[in-house]
């Protein structure tokens, strides 16, 4: 036997390619970037382990013959000899038994490895995962107990909760507090929105439900159009032709805007009096100033005349009264827990 220098050991040459190819299923089946369709074509096998893949139809109709099978890593390599290129077509999941095999028979410096290529076919554009939370919701309404049995009304007061759970995550918690909150909040909105899609009302309500018939129906694009509509129309600075060089400015069209909009007759109509009191006054008081209405406040014996002019005061220079008053409420707080001796 004939000893050999290690230095001397070389790697076969690397033969053919190997192409996985990836696609969204967030985005619509068929709509593929230009690299994909090109590697498709050009490929001498196109392999799919998913017989139910949604592109199939796709690469079909335009030509491309896909093989359904699922070729272990060797076998993949195999089948490239020669210099073939072989495209994989991924499920979404991925597959983790072949990556992890091939990145075995490449580790191993014993193989000769084909080019290995990760081709993106689709990309997830901005807000992709929403279309995921509303599939998600779909199916919870469906098929859970609790979910499906839920009502605009009895869901109102988890609203609530979760705005405040939101206010007190930006107040005082972590980005990842922040992240779940807004997110618990979303849910709120994708909640109602699947309720009122199904056109059926709302049971609880008193004296009936104006939705109670299906023509009063909507879906979460219905609410997102919406939105999209009055973000654009109120702000013509952004998407129109008028300007607005402060915020002062931007505020004062908002104001205008939405007047005309809802047809209102007061500066207060629109203003929801459930609100905490003193978030309530300082609204009151914004909505007067901006409106240019000259009004005294009303003058009266207690503790909440005191506060209305409390509030008023704050609004005029620009503080939040009740972001204000939490902050202290925070600090009474932290100093009667110091005085019990227990941690923050």
């Amino acid at each position: 036997m004939t000893d050999h220098d290690p230095a001397d050991f070389t790697a076969p040459e690397p033969t053919g390619r190997i192409v996985l190819l990836t696609t969204s299923h967030r985005v619509a089946p068929g709509v593929l970037s230009w690299p994909a369709w090109q590697t498709l074509h050009a490929a001498d096998r196109v392999l799919c382990a998913d017989p139910g893949h949604p592109q199939l139809p796709y690469l079909r109709e335009a030509g491309v013959e896909v093989v359904h099978g699922s070729p272990d890593a060797q076998e993949l390599v195999g089948a490239c000899a020669g210099g073939g290129t072989v495209v994989v077509l991924l499920s979404g999941e991925g597959d983790q038994r072949l990556t992890d095999g091939l990145a075995r028979l490449a580790g191993s410096g014993r193989v000769a490895m084909p080019d290995l290529e990760l081709l993106p076919g689709s990309y997830d554009l901005p807000g992709a995962r929403l279309l995921d939370l509303v599939q998600v919701m779909d199916r919870v309404r469906r098929e859970c107990p609790w979910t499906s049995r839920q009502t605009h009304r009895g869901l109102a007061k988890y609203a609530i909760e979760e705005a405040y759970e939101l206010v007190e995550a930006i107040e005082d918690g972590t980005r990842e507090e922040l992240r779940e909150e807004l997110g618990d909040v979303l849910l709120q909105v994708v909640f109602h929105a699947r309720i009122a899609e199904e056109g059926a009302g709302d049971p609880d309500a008193e004296g009936g439900d104006p939705d109670d018939d299906a023509g009063g129906a909507f879906s979460i694009d219905d609410v997102a159009g919406t939105l999209v509509e009055k973000l654009i129309h109120r702000h013509p600075h952004v998407f129109g032709d008028e300007k607005a060089e402060t915020p002062e400015d931007v505020s004062a069209h908002w104001q205008r805007t939405k007047a005309v909009e809802k047809s209102r007759e007061s500066v207060t109509d629109g203003i929801p009096l459930g609100q905490p009191g003193l978030a309530l006054a300082a609204k009151l008081a914004g909505r007067a100033r901006t409106g240019g209405v000259a009004v005294e406040l009303p003058r009266g014996e207690g503790i909440g005349y005191e506060l209305l002019a409390l509030a008023a005061r704050a609004e005029a220079a620009g503080t939040d009264p009740e972001t204000a008053l939490r902050a202290a409420a925070r600090a009474y707080r932290d100093a009667i827990r110091a005085a019990e001796g227990v941690g923050a």
